[in-house]
């Protein structure tokens, strides 16, 4: 799925499919051999009067800090639950790929991940990945690059 939403976004980038998890940022880095930082983590927010879904793609050592996300949209906003990530994305907590969403959702990308020239990104799965560079994450997502701590 996450594959396909990439080849028809025009990114060449391949899914891997790991034997280990992938579901935290650091079982991430260890699994694909980079750094923490590289990992761009897939938080999603529920925005508190809209209850739409807000999706920050932070770095895996960044916390998201939550008042800043809430001044940019204006509302205040939650934590997501595993329900809600999975009706509003089509994934589960732990694979929420930033592409290939069952709907349109707006997304924030920590600017701390520009930093790198390669970095990993969930792929659908709890154990599936991809490499992709920050400007491929800009452009495949269309979303800000902001300060998120």
């Amino acid at each position: 799925m996450v594959q396909d939403a990439l080849k028809a976004l025009g990114f060449i980038n391949e899914v891997m499919e790991l034997q280990t998890t992938t579901r935290t940022s650091a079982d991430a880095a260890q699994a694909v051999g980079c750094r923490v930082e590289q990992i761009a983590k897939s938080i999603l927010f529920r925005g508190g009067q809209t209850n739409q879904p807000i999706l920050v793609i932070a770095s895996g050592a960044n916390r998201v800090n939550e008042k800043k996300i809430e001044t940019l949209i204006s509302e205040p906003i939650g934590k997501a639950d595993a329900d809600f990530v999975r009706q509003r994305t089509g994934f589960v907590i732990g694979g929420v790929p930033p592409v290939g969403h069952l709907e349109k959702i707006q997304i924030f990308i920590d600017e701390d991940l520009l930093n790198y020239k390669e970095i990993w990104a969930a792929a659908g799965t709890p154990n599936a990945v991809f490499k992709l560079t920050p400007s491929d994450l800009v452009k495949m997502t269309g979303g800000p690059v902001i300060s998120i701590k």
